[in-house]
């Protein structure tokens, strides 16, 4: 997983609506990027909901908001259009980006094994330098821990 200190890695993914949104589109700006596992998915779905009703506390502390999960665009975007989520959402469907930051991993339930998103969240100054990490985010505190972190971060 990318640490606290490295570069960013660059990427271009369609957001919800099928537009081309790059990481460096966001030069000069904080930026937090999230992982989620699969949209519309319980805990994915409070995660997201819990972003959306704090979105002003986000703009206040001056951060934009990107998740990221390995959906294609077309599921992202009915996820999207489902619970009023008005901030950018992309689907990674190759997972390509989820394995540059280092969240796609091996996973388990119920005894069976696949790969998927491990749910994580990186928060990005305006440099592009990773800045904090957050390697395993429950959905329902993922807010509170994200907000406190980026009010440190402003107080350093």
């Amino acid at each position: 997983m990318i640490e606290t200190g490295a570069k960013a890695p660059q990427f271009t993914l369609p957001d919800q609506d099928g537009n081309d949104v790059s990481l460096s589109d966001y030069a000069g700006k904080t930026v937090v990027l999230y992982f989620y596992p699969k949209a519309d998915t319980p805990g994915c779905t409070t995660q997201a909901c819990g972003v959306r009703d704090h979105l002003p506390n986000y703009t206040e502390a001056g951060a934009v908001v990107i998740g990221i999960s390995p959906d294609p665009h077309t599921r992202v975007k009915r996820f999207a259009d489902k619970f009023g989520l008005d901030f950018t959402l992309l689907g990674d469907a190759d997972h390509a980006v989820c394995e540059a930051y280092g969240t796609w991993a091996e996973k388990s339930m119920y005894g069976k094994k696949y790969w998927g998103a491990l749910r994580a969240t990186f928060i990005i100054d305006g440099d592009g330098t990773v800045v904090h990490v957050i390697p395993r985010v429950s959905p329902r505190t993922h807010d509170d821990e994200v907000l406190k972190a980026l009010e440190q971060l402003a107080a350093a």
